[in-house]
Parts: C-alpha cells; sequence; structure tokens
C-alpha cells in the first residue's frame, strides 16, 4: 500500500466517523430545560430517571442510610422547597443522608440527591447545608450526567471506528486523551452552571446565595489541615475530590455566578434553630457498626472485640478490612473478617488459604480467642514477599491477619509489631464498652470567656482538638466563639 494510498483510506474513515458522529448529534439533540437550547444527548427524560432509579438502589448497596428518620425528613424538605423553585419542577426529587464520615454530596440523574452525614457535621447554618443540595439539584436541573454521558458515548463511537476500521495503533489512545481533555473542561463549565443555578435557586428559596461560597471556605480549610497532618505525618496532603473541589481559591467567576442570583432577593431566612436541633446529636466520623479508632486501639461494640496497633501507626478503618501503617508505609497490617465455612483448627484454615509450608508456624492464644500464625510466600502490594499472616477465631468467624514490609529484610525488624497486633485481639471488657460508642455533635451555647484552647481541652478529641473543633464550626484557622452563638462540641 502507498503511503498516498494510506493517507487517502485514513482521511475517508476520519470523515465516516465525523459524519456517523454528526448524525447522532442531529437524531440526539434534545432542548435544555434550563437554557431553552439544543443540547447534545443520547437519551429521554424517562430513560435518565430509570438510570437513576437503577444506580440509586446498586448506590445503597455501599453506602448505608444513616438511621435518623427526622433528619431524613428534614434534609427531604429543603429539597423539595428548593426543586419547586427550579426549572423541572415537575420531578419528584429523592434525597437521601447517607452514614458516612466522606465529606460529599452528588446527585444521580432524574432527581436523587445524596448528601453525607461527613459534610453535614460542618455546615453552620441551614443556608449552607441548601447551598450544598441547590447545587446537587442544579446538576440535575441542567441534565448534566446525561450530557456528560452523552458526550462521552459519541467520543467512544468516533474511537472505535477511527482505530479499528483505520487499523492505527494508537489512534484510540489519542482520541481517548482528547475526549478526556474535553469532558474535564465539561465539567469544569458544568460545575459553574451548577453554581449559577444553585444560587438561582437558594434566593427564590429565601436562602442567602453567598452561603454557597462560606461552604466552599470550609471545604478549602478541610484541605489546609489536611496539609499540616500531612506535614506532620511525612505524607502527601490527600487531594479532595468532592463537592465544589473544582473551584479554585478566590474564584472570581464563582463569584460573579452568585452575586448574579441577588436580583431574586427575598427576605433571607436568619433562624437557624431548627438546623442546630437536627444536627445535635449527629455521628462524628465513624459509626458503631464500623468499629471506632481511639488512640491506637481500634474498638467494635457490636463484634465485641478490640484490637491494638504499633504506636505511631496510622490506622485507616475502610468498610471491608482495617489497614495500618507506618508513617513511611514501609510496612502495613491489614485485618478482615470472613465466616467460617468448615469445622477446623486455625492452622487447617491457613494451611487451606496458602496450599504451601508455612514457616515458623505456631499456636496461639489471645486473652480470649485460639489462633494460627506463619510465615508464607505472598503477593503484596510490594511484590512476591515473606508475609506474617495469622488467623484468629471467634465463634463461626475469622480474623485474617496479613503483614508485610516494603522491603523483604524489614520482616525481622517489624515483626515483633505484627505479632503484638495479632496476640492484642480479645473480647472488651465491660469498662471499655463506652470507648466503642461513636462521637457525637453536641451544641452548646458559647459563654463569655469560651475560646477553643478551653473548650478542647475538655474535648475527648485526643489528636489536635483545638483545630478540630474551628474546623466544625467554620473558624478554621484562628476564629473564637462569641458569646451566645451556637458553637459545636464532641462527646
Amino acid at each position: 500500500m502507498t503511503a498516498e494510498h494510506y493517507l487517502s483510506m485514513l482521511k475517508n474513515t476520519i470523515c465516516t466517523a465525523l459524519i456517523a458522529g454528526l448524525s447522532l448529534i442531529l437524531v440526539g439533540c434534545a432542548t435544555n430545560p434550563v437554557t431553552g437550547k439544543q443540547d447534545f444527548v443520547l437519551m429521554s427524560e424517562d430513560q435518565e430517571i430509570e438510570i437513576g432509579r437503577k444506580y440509586h438502589q446498586q448506590l445503597l448497596q455501599t453506602y448505608r442510610v444513616y438511621d435518623n428518620p427526622e433528619l431524613q425528613d428534614y434534609v427531604s424538605e429543603l429539597v423539595e422547597n428548593i426543586a419547586t423553585k427550579s426549572h423541572r419542577d415537575h420531578l419528584i426529587f429523592h434525597s437521601t443522608v447517607l452514614d458516612t464520615p466522606q465529606v460529599n454530596a452528588f446527585a444521580l440523574p432524574g432527581g436523587y440527591v445524596y448528601v453525607t452525614r461527613g459534610i453535614m457535621a460542618y455546615m453552620n447554618s441551614e443556608a449552607e447545608l441548601a447551598g450544598v443540595l441547590g447545587h446537587e439539584i442544579g446538576h440535575v436541573t441542567a441534565r448534566h450526567g446525561v450530557r456528560q454521558q452523552s458526550a462521552s458515548q459519541i467520543t467512544g463511537i468516533i474511537t472505535s471506528v477511527i482505530g479499528g476500521a483505520a487499523g492505527v495503533r494508537g489512534a484510540g489512545d489519542l482520541a481517548n486523551v482528547a475526549g478526556t481533555a474535553l469532558l474535564r473542561g465539561y465539567g469544569r463549565e458544568h460545575e459553574l452552571e451548577a453554581d449559577r443555578l444553585g444560587a438561582e435557586y437558594l434566593a427564590k428559596s429565601g436562602y442567602d446565595p453567598r452561603e454557597m461560597i462560606k461552604v466552599i471556605g470550609i471545604l478549602k480549610s478541610q484541605e489546609q489541615f489536611d496539609k499540616q497532618l500531612a506535614a506532620e505525618e511525612g505524607r502527601e496532603p490527600r487531594a479532595y475530590h468532592g463537592i465544589f473541589s473544582t473551584h479554585p481559591d478566590n474564584d472570581s467567576r464563582l463569584q460573579e455566578v452568585i452575586m448574579a442570583a441577588n436580583k431574586y432577593e427575598t427576605d433571607y431566612k436568619k433562624d437557624n434553630q431548627r438546623f442546630f436541633k437536627m444536627i445535635d446529636g449527629l455521628v462524628l466520623g465513624n459509626s458503631e457498626d464500623e468499629g471506632v479508632v481511639r488512640n491506637n486501639r481500634f474498638y467494635h461494640k457490636q463484634l465485641g472485640i478490640t484490637i491494638a496497633f504499633p504506636d505511631n501507626w496510622k490506622i485507616d478503618n475502610l468498610p471491608d478490612r482495617l489497614l495500618a501503617s507506618t508513617k513511611s508505609k514501609d510496612a502495613v497490617i491489614q485485618i478482615s473478617l470472613r465466616d467460617l465455612n468448615k469445622r477446623q483448627t486455625p492452622e487447617q484454615f491457613l494451611r487451606d488459604q496458602f496450599k504451601q509450608e508455612l514457616t515458623a508456624g505456631k499456636a496461639i492464644q489471645t486473652d480470649t480467642y485460639p489462633g494460627y500464625t506463619a510465615i508464607v510466600e505472598a503477593n503484596t502490594p510490594f511484590g512476591r514477599r515473606a508475609t506474617r499472616v495469622a488467623a484468629v477465631f471467634q465463634d463461626n468467624q475469622v480474623y485474617q491477619i496479613f503483614a508485610v514490609t516494603q522491603n523483604d529484610g524489614d520482616l525481622k525488624k517489624y515483626d515483633g509489631n505484627f505479632l503484638h497486633t495479632i496476640n492484642s485481639i480479645r473480647s472488651l471488657k465491660p469498662s471499655e464498652v463506652a470507648l466503642a460508642e461513636a462521637r457525637t455533635i453536641k451544641i452548646i451555647t458559647a459563654k463569655n470567656g469560651d475560646t477553643f484552647v478551653k473548650l478542647a481541652a475538655q474535648s475527648p478529641l485526643t489528636s489536635h482538638a483545638e483545630e478540630q473543633l474551628r474546623l466544625l464550626n467554620g473558624l478554621y484557622p484562628d476564629g473564637e466563639p462569641v458569646p451566645g452563638q451556637p458553637i459545636k462540641v464532641v462527646q
């Protein structure tokens, strides 16, 4: 094949792809309910609603619904009030408060809106919470999820035609890069449009739209605090990817779109008495169902157990496992729980699991439970490594422990820590049951002389209590309570 022939065929193929894409665009245009202009979408409103309903059910298999019917009704009432002022007031919006400490809010197509108890803990007025909800309702009314999916589909169609029919190596990669760049930029515009719509809906519902800027300030303060923690712990700061994460500091475009909503100004609501009543008692951090961490110990009330980890190790309480690591992450302990399905000893369980010789194996007996531990060769995040493993039985369940080092030669260095954690697994003592209960928010009224230093000294928070209280009250990094002001403390 000559170079000229090849280039001619490639040109024709690309043209075919573009014509196919343009045909879909002509078929897939629909009127945007917000702007009244034509948008490129590949699904009807009924299909959009069906997608939201389907993924709502899937999402509830991952997240628990927060068990507080009064709070759920309160959020639903706010959503209903805001949504009836929106461009799609014919939709029935469904709201859910999710039982997770994650700081986030999001929406699914068709009118499904979610807010976590984690982000609610940091709100300090009904208007701030309404700002979060209004932003998510804006995504739904402008059909952002549908429009983004449609753009992804057309990118994929053109990619497959160019890459498949022309047989050009790397064509798919190039088109994906272009599509990703398009959608990421598109996402930024979506966020600003959701801000504009949220601000409009807030003003029409009786809330000051400038409260949205306060929410962004609260989330930026959390990023600032995490940078402080990261420096102390010798790690990289965690990137926040939740609501409002695309906004830079002092975002002038955001301020412009929010201030434009002042033309809808009504008598803005100032009374937050009901809001503070609703968040009084809100769970902060991990719930009892997930287990709680106090200093270097993990407590789980329902399972009735406690586990001690090495001092100064970082403990991550994940939905399906516990992870503990050194500051440098060169040693890691993972503990998970599963059902026992055979009548066997802990040693037999490990032999069934690994199908290899158990090196330096020995039976163990913690204060409460029988177990077995050994060294095996296993695939780990660090590669193939000698790994300390253990099985500790509790009734008809087994705690599986995997402990590994980044450098194969460091196992002896950390093995004492590994064995100490394994042998620490035991049942809760009566005096420890209260330690397994979740921490909650309590609303107090600030008195003359109250400072966050004083409040921190009375707090059960054991690390950076002063900074955490300021974050909870929207007064980070150096604000102080004003006498008579409602203040959140932790109990």
